[in-house]
């Protein structure tokens, strides 16, 4: 059976959009990347020989290309994208949370941002989001003014802090005129 003659409902992609990726069974999965089938075969039988030749995810996880394109129906380009997704599936598995910096006082805040900003020529108004914990999730300059003005609206301040889900915020802005920081 081909994919054209598969119901809408019950093909792959359309599942994963309907019910969410987690959802979908390892063949499905492999049949959205893989994209296509062959003359003879659709998308969701090649899948499954893939993952019968690797006696499913545990041996595929290290295959190579040459093991990939022995596969009737996996040429180059569907066997550089499945070695793609698998490397990807390593890297998210092995991604650890960097530590946060933690803000325990005025002092913390303006020591994260000092060095950064102590040598700038015009003025810049710099935002720190920080979770429950008061480490800082995202650092961004806000707004970038004269010499001697840095015009802010509130709105571009809790717009990211809306968007990184910030329980808190630290504002400063810097002096070009000296090296003095002060923090709102």
């Amino acid at each position: 059976m081909m994919m054209k003659d598969v119901p809408k409902q019950d093909r792959p992609r359309e599942r994963l959009l309907e019910l969410g990726p987690s959802q979908l069974s390892n063949q499905e999965l492999l049949s959205i990347l893989i994209g296509t089938g062959t003359k003879e075969e659709s998308v969701t039988v090649l899948a499954q020989r893939v993952l019968m030749h690797f006696e499913g995810l545990h041996l595929l996880r290290d295959c190579t290309i040459e093991e990939l394109t022995a596969i009737k129906g996996i040429g180059n380009v569907k066997g550089i994208i499945i070695l793609a997704a698998i490397e990807l599936g390593k890297r998210m598995n092995q991604f650890k949370k960097q530590e946060r910096y933690v803000v325990r006082s005025p002092e913390d805040g303006a020591d994260y941002v000092m060095e950064e900003m102590r040598n700038l020529k015009q003025e810049h108004f710099v935002c720190l989001f920080l979770n429950t914990k008061n480490q800082i999730l995202h650092r961004q300059t806000i707004f970038i003014g004269s010499l001697n003005a840095s015009i802010v609206h509130p709105r571009e301040v809790f717009r990211e802090a809306v968007k990184r889900s910030a329980a808190s915020i630290i504002c400063a802005h810097n002096h070009p005129s000296g090296v003095r920081l002060q923090g709102a």
